[in-house]
């Protein structure tokens, strides 16, 4: 029986954090996530059991670039069912093992091309946002999740072919950090687009994800609720990054900082909360308990 988004998030769920920084340590240089999806399992399971620990309601999976488009730049777009199939099933396991109710979302990202330079055609758009949504099906997602979108066309596109290939619902969740309030995507659309174009697309449930910290997406929340009626998905990152002495790129909220938000994005419309870039399972465990102490009153 398909998950019915609106009434899992009629109360506040719980996300999880970033995946990509957390697997860093276990590539080479260029290398690719979600080769390890087969490559090294283990490795993608803690990632996911760990998140489920920390107290997520909800856990992602390591496929947000498998596409044929980006795994192509690692000449692997031939195994990206196969890639996105293992992925999904490796968080469907760590759920599972929860011991209670965790839901997994299968991320999709975008491909990497921009649809207004036409270099791609809209059927290939359609094909590869089809042949990952049915192999992430296949792999036991019980939603989808297309995250960190920036340019409207593509994400009403994949909205449209990921709801042909998979009978699940599709959260669309797209990046706000430009315009002159930090409340646009570097395409320049609003969150009010957004909303429109879930709307027109039968998606679940709306939403917003890196970019940028809590504070800008407190205000990013309270426009996708003004627009919308639908769940509202909100996965910062731990702050603005920033480079280290040491030359390296860095999110500088810590879990307590990170977690004071989130009563405010509850408040502003939130209704699913995570973190992305540089959040860890600390800052879940963190978001856990301002949830749980919210719920007592």
């Amino acid at each position: 029986m398909a998950l019915d988004l609106g009434k899992f998030a009629s109360t506040v769920r719980v996300g999880d954090g970033a995946w990509g920084t957390q697997l860093q340590a276990h590539l080479p240089a260029g290398g690719c996530p979600e080769l390890l999806n087969v490559d090294n399992t283990a490795v993608v399971e803690a990632v996911a059991a760990g998140y489920v620990e920390a107290g997520s309601d909800v856990i992602l999976t390591n496929t947000f670039g498998a596409n044929r488009f980006a795994l192509a730049g690692h000449g692997l777009a031939d195994r990206t069912a196969e890639l996105a199939e293992a992925g999904a099933a490796i968080s469907r396991r760590a759920a599972d093992k929860a011991g209670r109710d965790v839901k997994v979302f299968a991320s999709i990202g975008p491909t990497g091309k921009i649809v207004m330079m036409g270099e791609v055609s809209p059927d290939e758009y359609a094909e590869a946002f089809y042949e990952t949504a049915a192999a992430l099906a296949r792999g036991g997602a019980d939603a989808i999740v297309l995250e960190t979108f920036a340019e409207l066309d593509e994400i009403a596109m994949a909205l449209e072919a990921v709801r042909s290939a998979a009978q699940l619902p599709v959260v669309a969740s797209m990046t706000f950090a430009s315009g002159p309030d930090g409340t646009d995507t570097m395409m320049g659309n609003s969150p009010a687009d957004l909303a429109q174009a879930a709307r027109d697309g039968q998606a679940a449930g709306i939403g917003a994800n890196c970019g940028a910290g809590p504070d800008n997406y407190i205000r990013v929340a309270a426009m996708l609720r003004e627009a919308s009626d639908l769940p509202i998905w909100i996965k910062p990152n731990a702050g603005r990054p920033v480079v280290g002495a040491d030359g390296k790129t860095v999110f500088p909220m810590g879990s307590d900082e990170f977690a004071a938000r989130v009563t405010q994005l509850i408040d502003a419309g939130a209704t699913m909360i995570g973190g992305c870039c540089g959040t860890t399972p600390d800052h879940i465990r963190a978001v856990r308990s301002t949830v749980d102490a919210r719920k007592k009153g």
